[in-house]
């Protein structure tokens, strides 16, 4: 299935179960446009929204080959057709993917959409310039951490898990998601051999930090991180990262390190040398009563999947 891994059905299957669809448009028994989105039933209401640790989803239009204008008439038709097709509901709301530039047809039938931001390093091939492009404070992090921890991939999930939810307890949040969820994820990105968990572990048996990376052919993801509270400032968040993205060269062309509005986090990822993106949050309420209301309640928008980064 063309597309980011975040609209692949197994991965649907895994963080939505029995809880996702898609509108689709072919020709001639050939895929030519897809929007896949999750169903959630609230107080009567019906969403149309994103799984959690699903950093994009939004359409998929097969690529044109023809002159520009003519593709941008071929978005139209394709777009506008998936949007006929889309099951009633009273809310959208969807992060569509970088690639993804033109939401007009979605303005056009009452959308709206907020501007968001990830970072990317578009070509992994070359990782003297990678590193070149990284700030000053990464690179010196990177070099302290290689004193005092080695990277290691074999310490499991659980390991990895009990780090990621000190980070949530520390800074008094539940988790956004159980450990079963995690597990069922997990299980299907391993059994597609696509997903690694970085951990730093210094010679005392400690483990400082880990990154937890997924990916296919065009991109790697950095999907969840965990550290160790009383051993953040030991640089070994940088470490992690750094080897995540020297073996994401080993499997694919980029990687996307998914972005964040958080003006900590956002400097973090800028740090690394990585390319500003915009993409775009769609959004559509069909019941005026509950825009007001998750305006209005902030305790609503817990029900927004939350991220499990590890930004503590």
């Amino acid at each position: 299935m063309p597309g980011p891994i975040f609209v692949q059905p197994w991965w649907l299957d895994a963080v939505a179960p029995d809880a996702w669809g898609e509108v689709k448009v072919e020709e001639r028994d050939v895929l030519i446009a897809r929007l896949p989105y999750m169903i959630k039933k609230w107080w009567g209401y019906t969403f149309l929204s994103m799984p959690p640790l699903t950093q994009t989803l939004g359409p998929w239009l097969r690529p044109y080959p023809g002159k520009y204008t003519n593709r941008l008439s071929d978005e139209k038709k394709l777009m506008t057709k998936l949007i006929g097709k889309l099951p009633p509901f009273d809310v959208f709301h969807q992060n569509f993917h970088y690639s993804n530039t033109n939401w007009l047809p979605f303005y056009w039938k009452g959308f709206q959409q907020t501007t968001r931001y990830t970072y990317v390093i578009e070509d992994l091939v070359d990782h003297e310039a990678i590193w070149d492009g990284f700030r000053e404070n990464i690179r010196r992090e990177i070099r302290k951490a290689t004193k005092m921890v080695t990277i290691r991939d074999d310490l499991g999930l659980d390991i990895f898990l009990d780090l990621n939810q000190k980070v949530f307890w520390r800074q008094g949040k539940p988790l956004p998601d159980g450990r079963e969820f995690i597990e069922r994820l997990d299980s299907a990105c391993a059994a597609r051999n696509c997903r690694k968990i970085f951990f730093g572990e210094d010679a005392k048996g400690r483990v400082h930090a880990a990154v937890y990376i997924v990916w296919n052919e065009k991109s790697a993801y950095y999907l969840m991180g965990g550290g160790e509270p009383e051993l953040r400032n030991s640089g070994a968040t940088s470490l992690c990262m750094w080897e995540a993205i020297k073996f994401s060269s080993t499997v694919t062309r980029s990687f996307d390190f998914e972005g964040s509005m958080l003006e900590s986090v956002e400097r973090f990822f800028r740090a690394f040398g990585a390319k500003q993106k915009p993409y775009y949050q769609v959004s559509k309420f069909n019941s005026p009563l509950l825009k007001i209301a998750i305006g209005l309640l902030p305790w609503v928008k817990k029900k927004w999947p939350q991220s499990r980064k590890f930004w503590y």
